[in-house]
């Protein structure tokens, strides 16, 4: 077996089900993961929520833009699985495992059709691209950093046996942004993977993808050749999930409905465009001052009370996009709960009480925004009393994971909520314990993409 230079950490299916969570290195991109109007999306996030939900873990995701980067992370155990549109070449082959593939895709040249192309034939257009590889010929060609486009040119410029002069991409720069590049001539070819460049020409119509480089290569995820057991599990929950149709309606979701891709990719509610997650962002900037706080945090958390609707009603009588209580709208001066401007202000205000509330009690800043969001789920009352069983059983009243958010679950079972320790009764917390966590992840998800 052929050793890579960088040695990788003994981590295997064992390490992640200890640390309760996966964790998968992607790429920034419009299919492989992207936050569109609040939620997050793409090919490999949905995938990937599956898998992590196949092995009852929490999914983390960090964003890397570098192909090389991805290895170096995964080579140290800063990520288990490189879940993106990676080709399987034999160089890496012989260093990492590859896991089943999950589609072929063959490899295009993208290049700019004539300025007046709308208007010429089809013959006139091809008199004016490049038709075939021996074309080629003392060419330019910029290719993305630790892609498999390199070995690709360096294969065909052997074949034709003439130099085609590669250029390596900056590290930041992405195939969607080389692509962009050949639109607005600021670079003349590129190449990438023909289910992308079938997407992107949705937006940049002006591209020919039509040169076909390569037969239909394997794509697939990547793991460590430490990960044995977590390469089998992969692989097999590869194989059973090929076996339903919703497999190939997640792929066809994100690479054959170009028209969705269109409308995302010009949005400015689309993360790569790096602009809002809300038409609220504004107001929830302004608010979120008055605690201090992200103001992503703010955004994750209205986005899992109401997905920004200010119209928003619960069945307990709670409204708008911060989801208000009545009472609690009337201590802050709300006359309008269904009024942005009022609802935020609020809602915010009420989190800053919350978190005056709990600092004088929870020291790390960390574990206390887990109180303060459990509370303005479910009340502070019950977080006491949550606390105070963790306090007489042995655990730590100061920490929420796996310990004060335990004996709130608990709060269910008669045993726990008639202890004398206990002064607000029955609770139901497994839908807070699911709040704080999909809040936070939802607030990871927006710092993945928006700085």
């Amino acid at each position: 077996m052929q050793k890579d230079e960088n040695p990788q950490v003994p981590f295997d299916l064992s390490h992640i089900i200890k640390k309760d969570t996966l964790v998968a290195l992607t790429g920034y991109n419009a299919y492989s993961y992207f936050v569109y109007q609040g939620k997050p999306m793409g090919y490999e996030y949905e995938l990937l929520k599956r898998f992590a939900k196949k092995l009852d873990v929490e999914l983390q995701i960090i964003v890397l833009k570098d192909i090389n980067q991805m290895f170096e992370y995964l080579n140290k155990g800063k990520g288990d699985v490189i879940a993106f549109n990676l080709t399987v070449d034999k160089e890496r082959a012989g260093k990492y495992y590859f896991t089943e593939t999950l589609n072929y895709a063959k490899q295009v040249l993208i290049q700019r059709k004539p300025k007046n192309w709308q208007n010429l034939t089809k013959k006139e257009i091809e008199k004016q691209l490049i038709v075939n590889i021996e074309q080629l010929k003392g060419k330019t060609v910029v290719v993305t950093r630790g892609s498999v486009y390199s070995q690709t040119l360096k294969k065909i410029s052997s074949e034709i046996k003439s130099k085609i002069n590669i250029k390596l991409a900056k590290n930041t720069e992405t195939t969607e942004d080389l692509i962009k590049q050949v639109s607005e001539g600021k670079i003349d070819f590129t190449i990438a993977d023909e289910n992308i460049a079938n997407l992107l020409q949705a937006y940049y119509s002006d591209i020919d993808i039509s040169l076909e480089l390569t037969i239909p290569q394997r794509i697939a995820w990547a793991v460590r050749q430490t990960s044995d057991t977590l390469l089998t599990t992969l692989n097999n929950w590869l194989e059973n999930e090929k076996n339903y149709t919703t497999f190939y309606a997640i792929y066809d979701k994100y690479y054959k409905n170009r028209n969705a891709f269109r409308r995302r990719f010009q949005s400015e509610y689309f993360s790569k465009n790096r602009r809002k997650i809300s038409i609220f962002d504004n107001l929830i900037k302004k608010y979120a001052k008055l605690i201090d706080w992200d103001w992503k945090m703010i955004a994750a958390l209205i986005y899992e009370e109401s997905q920004f609707d200010p119209s928003a009603k619960s069945w307990v009588g709670a409204v708008g996009l911060m989801q208000l209580m009545p009472f609690v709208a009337e201590e802050y001066g709300v006359t309008d709960l269904e009024d942005p401007n009022q609802n935020i202000k609020a809602g915010v205000s009420y989190l800053k009480l919350l978190n005056e509330f709990w600092s004088r009690r929870i020291k790390d800043d960390e574990q206390r925004m887990k109180f303060v969001l459990a509370s303005y789920n479910i009340g502070y009352g019950h977080i006491l009393d949550a606390r105070n069983l963790a306090n007489k059983y042995g655990a730590d009243p100061n920490v929420w994971d796996n310990s004060v958010e335990v004996f709130l679950l608990k709060k269910s079972n008669p045993e726990f909520y008639n202890d004398e320790v206990v002064k607000n009764g029955f609770a139901l917390g497994k839908e807070t314990v699911k709040f704080v966590r999909e809040v936070l992840q939802r607030f990871n998800h927006y710092k993945n993409h928006f700085g």
